[in-house]
């Protein structure tokens, strides 16, 4: 399709297309147009047929209707292309803790014609320049709260060369920017396959992977798991804990809602006590969290059955059956278990309150097939333990990246888990194929972690492993070698976590450290990590 990017860094950056998965269109509501901005679907469309007094988005001391997140956004789309010099498809960076001004400036970077890149608010320096290398960003917004860790990366990066902050009232703000602008944009008249979004992962080497977005997968998104499994209304209060960043909390605490005309609540501290509060406060209906959260807030059941709450989605990691019996009895309601990936874009399998089974993922989402195979791509029976490979209206495409070859095989897109299914056709999750450590809903990268315990003078080697844990799924565990003359023992230990969460961002540190004499090692010097899963299992007996 013609592309409306004058900056066409992300279409010639693609993969080869014969790299690139099988994409299925089979749903009617799946047929879209050849040009299409999904700002102007998901936003200006409630505006247009008069829906703009809706209330739209929602936070503490905060009440923004359609039509006023319409405004902010055109304000904020004039802002980037009259006084920052953005040309369609340049990539923007995106940090902020979940609020109301980001929500406004991903649809202003949208309706401008360039790709969102959202990052994490926990995220460092380094980790930052990484994403700004890879994705050449030439333009930031960022929240002020935020502000070292981005100005420290940016000297760093050349490509880097405008930069706004937000959330403060001093002259050079976005926010007094945006005043000078009127309140109503044109919106640039991409093509439903021009990328809007480069979703980052950090992958099991822990250098960065870009998932690459068009308008249409993300209309997609909202055509598919939303309508067939969680149903929601108009009047439903959206609320949750995953950063928008993180395409889990993109969808359910932006992209959904609004795709329905609902509201949201954006949170910037999402632990169990404020989610409490926020569904309290807000009337909050549906919940996004993660399977460590529903735990913590079980305990809050009789409190929670007096609130509006009537959907409760896990997705993340992988939902114990136990946590889901938890939940259950304490507030009545049955959690939505779904897995997604963000090469993915969104939930793929899934099943609604009705059709939820212990122990189960579910089933392939209407728009999605997705089949369990050996080694060879062969389709395995029910009930054998295999590779999950998954193809639908959304998929993977790394932005110029090998890996590409490894994630797509035969058009299929093989997420890197081990599932199997069972004579109703249940998707049952038993673990990762890699050596992702998924702890409470965040993708943890072993060798990152090493990395970064690396750079501490008292460590010789190291090795990181995951280490199942009941609360969190799983946690970073660290086994260590120390230089000589260094003293083992928990002020080292805690030294050492310190260092981490210093170094990468705090919920990638080893939770567990242990100190031992030498690594298992191959012949020619490769670390056996199974040897080190297999220490731990001893050690757990």
């Amino acid at each position: 399709m013609p592309t409306a990017h004058v900056d066409t860094f992300a279409r010639d950056n693609l993969p080869p297309a014969a790299e690139q998965p099988q994409f299925l269109f089979a749903l009617p509501e799946l047929q879209f147009p050849a040009q299409l901005n999904c700002a102007s679907e998901l936003l200006d469309r409630h505006v247009a047929d008069g829906s703009g007094g809706r209330v739209c988005i929602r936070a503490p001391g905060v009440t923004w209707t359609y039509a006023e997140l319409q405004e902010k956004a055109n304000r904020i789309a004039h802002v980037l292309a009259s006084d920052l010099g953005l040309v369609p498809g340049n990539r923007v960076l995106l940090r902020a803790p979940n609020n109301p001004m980001l929500a406004a400036c991903w649809f202003g970077v949208i309706k401008a014609g360039g790709i969102a890149v959202g990052t994490m608010p926990l995220l460092r320096a380094k980790e930052l320049k990484a994403i700004i290398d890879k994705a050449q960003v030439s333009h930031a917004l960022c929240d002020a709260a935020l502000a070292d860790e981005l100005r420290e990366a940016a000297a760093a990066c050349p490509t880097l060369r405008r930069l706004r902050h937000f959330n403060h009232a001093g002259p050079d703000s976005l926010e007094a920017a945006m005043q000078r602008h009127g309140a109503t944009f044109a919106n640039v008249d991409t093509a439903a396959d021009d990328t809007c979004l480069l979703a980052f992962t950090s992958g099991t080497t822990g250098v960065p992977k870009a998932t690459m977005h068009f308008h249409r997968d993300i209309m997609a998104t909202c055509a598919c798991w939303p309508p067939h499994v969680l149903r929601p209304q108009p009047d439903d209060v959206f609320i949750g804990s995953p950063p928008l960043a993180f395409t889990f909390g993109l969808g359910g605490l932006l992209l959904f809602p609004l795709a329905v005309g609902a509201s949201t609540v954006l949170l910037e501290k999402a632990a169990p006590p404020q989610l409490l509060d926020g569904i309290a406060q807000f009337g909050a209906t549906v919940l996004f969290t993660a399977p460590t959260t529903y735990r913590t807030l079980a305990a809050r059941g009789i409190e929670l059955r007096r609130t509006r709450l009537r959907k409760c989605v896990s997705a993340g990691e992988a939902l114990p059956a136990s946590t889901r019996a938890l939940w259950k009895e304490a507030t009545g309601i049955e959690i939505i278990d779904g897995i997604g990936a963000t090469e993915m874009l969104h939930i793929f399998i899934s099943a609604d309150e009705a059709s939820a089974r212990p122990g189960a993922t579910g089933k392939v989402v209407p728009g999605y097939v997705a089949r369990v195979v050996d080694d060879d791509g062969n389709e395995l029976p029910p009930g054998t333990v295999g590779r999950l490979a998954v193809k639908g209206p959304t998929g993977c495409r790394y932005l110029a990246d090998e890996r590409q070859k490894s994630y797509v095989k035969d058009g299929w897109n093989y997420t890197g888990d081990a599932y199997l299914t069972d004579a109703d056709g249940y998707f049952h999750y038993h673990a990762r194929t890699d050596d992702m450590i998924i702890s409470a809903g965040y993708n943890i990268a072993s060798p990152e972690v090493e990395d970064a315990l690396m750079a501490h003078p008292a460590v010789a080697e190291c090795g990181v492993i995951g280490a199942a844990d009941e609360e969190r799924g799983q946690i970073v565990k660290a086994y260590v070698v120390l230089r000589p003359g260094q003293a083992a023992g928990e002020a080292m230990a805690a030294e050492l976590q310190q260092f981490v969460k210093q170094t990468i961002a705090p919920y990638k540190y080893p939770r567990a450290i242990e100190f031992i004499d030498a690594l298992p090692r191959t012949a020619t010097g490769k670390l056996q990590r199974f040897r080190l899963h297999e220490l731990h299992r001893e050690q757990t007996k």
